[in-house]
């Protein structure tokens, strides 16, 4: 009788122990106890798995791989201002299967599975054109220490006061993504519009922070369904006003410019420029037809008038 109590109580503390062995972090993770503490890993491949540090956001380029991975296999990744500055850029690409290191950060170069190349930054956003594999060289990742979050919150029934919801987002930042609120250094409001403009930064030389961690968690949070096990939204609360975000717009500052041309631009831009260019060339053909015909008559009349003599 005392050894089958003793199997329900180790059964009762198992079971209890794989009850309390989740990954707050992430929500796709598989987890079980060993020893006294919890391994959890998360599908990147198939039978590829990455181990998770969970007390911690994991990184976005691991993200973005177990998100390919998932809607590769059907599994779902739902479960339901401006520039700030002329170098910065936003992420129109869909997303990739991205080459990681052993640390989760992304590699530069990146292929996608494919002979087509690119440059990634720190945030694993493209910041050259593509290529051939063979030409395309990326000879460093470039870090990304500044974003501009562009945030629109749903209707308050009071009107915010823009240095209370400084501090408000802050604290959020801090204690939903564990960055330290000195990051956010200034935001822009609009209450008409309802825009809020945020800029978090670091210093340049900092490469053990990684502002495109938090980015990524929070554009989850606003436009899909959060990361996390816990399904709390982004919601800074100001006063007794909780304020729920609706839409978000990340732009990525890097320490070297990006190196887009020609063909970076959006069909409807060139098109534009096309037009412009014709504009300008068919312009010049007319006044230089209208030059010539009158230059034509200036001969002929001219003649006239010497005839009689």
């Amino acid at each position: 009788m005392t050894k089958v109590l003793v199997l329900l109580g180790l059964a009762a503390f198992c079971s209890l122990a794989a009850a309390q062995c989740v990954c707050q972090s992430m929500k796709w993770a598989t987890c079980d106890p060993v020893g006294s503490g919890c391994q959890c890993t998360i599908l990147v491949g198939a039978g590829e798995k990455k181990t998770l540090n969970c007390s911690v956001l994991v990184p976005k380029c691991i993200l973005m791989k177990a998100e390919m991975y998932r809607a590769k296999n059907n599994l779902g990744t739902r479960t339901i201002g401006g520039k700030p500055v002329e170098s910065a850029f936003t992420n129109n690409d869909p997303i990739y299967d991205p080459e990681c290191e052993n640390d989760g950060k992304f590699r530069a170069k990146q292929c996608n599975g494919t002979a087509e190349c690119w440059c990634v930054n720190s945030a694993g956003v493209r910041r050259t054109d593509k290529g051939d594999k063979e030409s395309i060289t990326c000879p460093e990742l470039v870090e990304t220490f500044w974003v501009r979050l562009q945030l629109k919150h749903k209707p308050v029934p009071t009107k915010l006061d823009e240095g209370q919801l400084q501090s408000a987002i802050g604290d959020a930042i801090r204690d939903r993504y564990g960055f330290d609120r000195s990051l956010v250094k200034e935001i822009q409001y609009d209450p008409e519009a309802r825009r809020i403009v945020v800029d978090v930064k670091k210093p340049e030389d900092n490469k053990d922070i990684n502002l495109a961690h938090m980015a990524y968690y929070m554009e989850k949070d606003v436009k899909v369904l959060p990361l996390f096990t816990n399904q709390n939204t982004f919601s800074p609360k100001v006063g007794d006003q909780t304020v729920d975000m609706e839409d978000i717009l990340v732009y990525y500052v890097d320490t070297k410019p990006p190196t887009f041309t020609m063909k970076h631009l959006s069909g409807g831009i060139i098109a534009v420029i096309v037009v412009v260019v014709l504009a300008v060339v068919i312009g010049l053909l007319a006044l230089f037809f209208i030059r010539r015909r009158q230059k034509q008559r200036y001969s002929k009349t001219q003649q006239r008038e010497l005839d009689p003599m």
